[in-house]
């Protein structure tokens, strides 16, 4: 695949105090399979989906333990100069650029509303080899509940295009050229408060009520849905060791797609 432009949704991981198990979850689910894990690489292990890379998994550093998350990675041609632009519109930098070997250039972010994520700058590694598939990444939000902060912050970083979703709910896509990469969503009072802001991370599934089922039976809790939608039928849940993902069945549309307003 082609290096992706930058902004564009590239890569995600997470980290997992029980790697083992996180493996049999997303396996059963998601129907991963993994490849070698390399201590020399801190055991970071990627999963593949139909043979083709799709995510990947970690245990994490000593004193980086704590409740699992995905984070999601955005293209980069200059990770420097992305990470100052991070810090420039007053987003925080948990990991200055790191060059890692010849896989590319990686850097860990903070936005002002609290939203952490990953620039990925590719070398030999260019990012997701599959999208939309079974398996695969095809969509992301960021869920905040500063949204006037995302939406600021991660137009001026990756020169999206923002357009707001009509009706009462507080939604945003982002958009780079003609493409929607991105979502914002605005927190709830539905969400409970210990929820921190973060990246919700869509994985496609060829059927949303089997995937959830699946991880149930697995220990996994669901959060929301299975729910029909113009862009498939889609559920929330949170795996056995509290990293929040979606599952979007994208061939199960129902409805009219919203109409959307240009804000930027």
């Amino acid at each position: 695949m082609a290096v992706p432009p930058e902004g564009t949704p590239c890569w995600a991981d997470a980290m997992f105090e029980d790697l083992d198990a996180a493996k049999d979850f997303y396996g059963d689910v998601l129907g991963w399979t993994f490849g070698e894990t390399s201590s020399e690489q801190g055991n970071y292990t990627q999963a593949y989906a139909d043979g083709k890379a799709v995510a990947a998994v970690v245990p994490p550093m000593p004193g980086q333990e704590g409740t699992s998350q995905w984070c999601l990675y955005f293209a980069a041609r200059d990770a420097s100069a992305t990470a100052a632009r991070i810090r420039d519109n007053g987003g925080e930098l948990l990991m200055d650029p790191m060059q890692v070997g010849d896989y590319g250039t990686m850097s860990l972010a903070r936005d002002p509303g609290g939203v952490v994520f990953g620039v990925w700058q590719p070398g030999t590694h260019e990012g997701f080899q599959a999208v939309a598939e079974p398996g695969a990444y095809c969509w992301a939000e960021v869920f905040t509940r500063e949204p006037e902060k995302a939406d600021a912050f991660f137009p001026a970083v990756f020169s999206y295009r923002a357009k707001q979703l009509e009706g009462e709910t507080d939604f945003r896509v982002y958009d780079l050229g003609e493409r929607s990469v991105l979502g914002r969503m605005r927190m709830t009072d539905d969400f409970p408060p210990e929820v921190p802001p973060y990246i919700n991370v869509y994985f496609t599934v060829a059927d949303c009520d089997e995937a959830v089922a699946r991880a149930t039976a697995r220990g996994g809790v669901l959060r929301f849905g299975p729910m029909d939608t113009p862009f498939g039928r889609f559920a929330a849940i949170s795996d056995p060791q509290g990293a929040n993902f979606s599952v979007l069945d994208i061939t199960t549309t129902t409805g009219e797609v919203p109409k959307t307003t240009d804000v930027g």
